[in-house]
């Protein structure tokens, strides 16, 4: 059933504008957004699916990434269909590119998901595999569902969102993972359909003005995004608009969708991103994607030390307390903490939700 949408407004007689992200699609009745999953229906917009999803699945925290949002924890994961970018070279197209409602076989309300991922001893619920922000009724349903049972909600999001909708979304997340996709609007034009600066203002606004723990994600792609110049900019502005302690994740591409033909990002791309956003004052600089421990690897900001040791997903060493302060100097860490325990590791676990009669 299609569940009512927000923020929209009438513009004429004729047609409705969508107020959720910067592409402000105008519907005639009938009529999808570029997300396909917004539609104008009895002069209003509705969602479509609201209560669908693609799959449930369990997942380790640091998969989102999110290097420091309770490290070890297992989250759990699910999207529905469509997105609002285009991106030619997305790795969950068969999810965000779908037009077949019939996918989203797995329904479930929000108690019942909230529900099921307490009972997998599950952190937190994470809204991903497509960007939350075109279904935000329904991860804003979520997420209150969750922090009723003491869980925690994390938006997996290009940060394609409107100033008016933002707030809506984002004051239910406690963590986002952003994925700042490159950094100059040709890019964003010609691989995503879209436009750099809105993504640019939502980082700003939910480092400075929102309690939400954030991280950021580059998948650097060859040829496209991953010039010196290039990242020394992107690097450089993170570490001037948000701060030095926000992490900055640069992942390793694969050939799929529409860009089968770009060979797969070389692992010494990735270390030389790392070490270009190093020089440019970042302290929390990842690889993603490949087996790298250095590269994954946390390190004290007071007295250099190893403080969370990885490979991949695989937590090798920790040492915090249960406040997220380093063991050898007291050093706090940014980010979100609690007391560690085992680890749940590179694990997948698709999980069916256990529904209500």
């Amino acid at each position: 059933m299609n569940h009512p949408g927000r923020h929209w407004h009438k513009i004429d007689d004729d047609r409705i504008q969508c107020d959720v992200c910067p592409r402000y699609c105008k519907l005639h009745e009938g009529q999808r957004g570029a997300c396909f999953v917004r539609m104008r229906e009895s002069d209003a917009i509705v969602l479509t699916t609201y209560g669908r999803s693609s799959g449930f699945c369990i997942d380790p925290i640091e998969k989102k990434p999110l290097n420091h949002f309770y490290p070890g924890t297992s989250v759990f994961s699910f999207g529905t269909a469509g997105c609002n970018l285009a991106c030619k070279f997305c790795q969950n197209w068969d999810i965000s590119k779908s037009r077949d409602m019939d996918r989203l076989m797995d329904q479930a309300s929000p108690d019942e998901i909230a529900r099921t991922a307490a009972e997998w001893s599950c952190r937190s619920i994470a809204f991903t595999y497509n960007d939350p922000v075109i279904f935000t009724e329904y991860a804003v349903d979520v997420a209150d569902a969750a922090h009723a049972l003491g869980l925690k909600s994390v938006a997996v999001t290009a940060g394609y969102v409107t100033e008016v909708a933002r707030g809506d979304l984002f004051s239910h997340m406690d963590a986002a993972n952003v994925d700042l996709k490159g950094f100059t609007d040709e890019f964003y034009v010609k691989l995503c359909g879209a436009h750099l600066q809105p993504v640019l203002d939502t980082l700003k606004w939910l480092v400075h003005e929102t309690d939400v723990w954030v991280e950021i994600t580059t998948l650097l792609i060859p040829g496209e995004n991953d010039s010196d110049a290039e990242l020394q900019a992107l690097s450089s502005w993170v570490a001037k608009e948000l701060g030095t302690e926000v992490p900055l994740h640069f992942t390793a591409f694969h050939p799929d969708f529409k860009l089968t033909d770009t060979p797969p990002t070389p692992p010494a791309t990735l270390t030389r991103a790392r070490r270009i956003a190093r020089a440019q004052g970042l302290r929390h600089v990842y690889t993603g994607n490949v087996h790298d421990v250095e590269g994954g690897t946390t390190r004290c900001t007071g007295c250099g030390k190893a403080v969370i040791e990885r490979d991949w997903y695989e937590i090798l060493g920790y040492a915090l307390d249960d406040s997220g302060a380093c063991l050898a100097c007291g050093t706090p860490l940014a980010g979100r903490f609690a007391r560690f325990e085992q680890p749940f590791g590179a694990r997948r676990i698709p999980v069916p939700i256990h529904r209500v009669a």
